[in-house]
């Protein structure tokens, strides 16, 4: 029904366009197609209450979190920061600098640790997570709910930064864990 309200409109605001005057070409709409999927429909409207940031790290499982330090800061040069451990999220983690952004290194912090069972199935590690800020936490989950994108916690917990972060369910995020930041 609303597509056949906006043909209606459309064919109404089209031939209002049309009308000829001595000092100006006709004025044409483009075809509906080109309406339905242009932003100027949306010109002066928010797209939404929350900004999308910068990538704020990568995050990698290393099975050997002192070599992998060592990598980083003795091979490599890297600024790296000390081990912190997150019990709240099972995890050790350590923070390399990279100028734009950061690697996260992800260690298991006791069995039950989600970094543990990612390891079982990666012996040698691998890319864990990507985290990219945005300036609304609270706003861009109920955002993302409403796309019917599935969160892997309740609320949002306090991350490694010291805060909220939330992360998204892989399969709903083209097989890629995300997870967000409060910048």
């Amino acid at each position: 029904m609303a597509s056949s309200l906006l043909k209606v409109a459309v064919k109404g605001v089209s031939r209002c366009l049309t009308v000829r005057s001595l000092a100006a070409p006709p004025l044409t709409v483009p075809p509906l197609r080109a309406l339905s999927s242009s932003s100027r429909l949306r010109q002066g409207v928010p797209s939404s209450v929350w900004k999308l940031g910068r990538l704020n790290h990568v995050a990698i499982a290393v099975p050997d979190l002192e070599k992998a330090t060592a990598l980083y800061r003795d091979v490599l040069g890297a600024k790296v920061s000390a081990t912190e451990p997150l019990p709240e999220h099972g995890v050790y983690t350590v923070f390399v600098e990279l100028g734009n952004t950061k690697l996260e290194l992800l260690h298991p912090l006791g069995e039950k640790s989600p970094i543990a069972g990612f390891l079982q199935k990666n012996k040698s590690g691998g890319m864990h997570h990507i985290c990219i800020e945005v300036d609304d936490i609270k706003a861009a989950i109920l955002a993302l709910k409403a796309k019917n994108i599935r969160m892997l916690s309740a609320e949002p917990r306090i991350g490694a930064h010291g805060k909220p972060v939330m992360f998204l369910h892989p399969k709903d995020c083209d097989g890629v864990l995300v997870e967000l930041e409060e910048a």
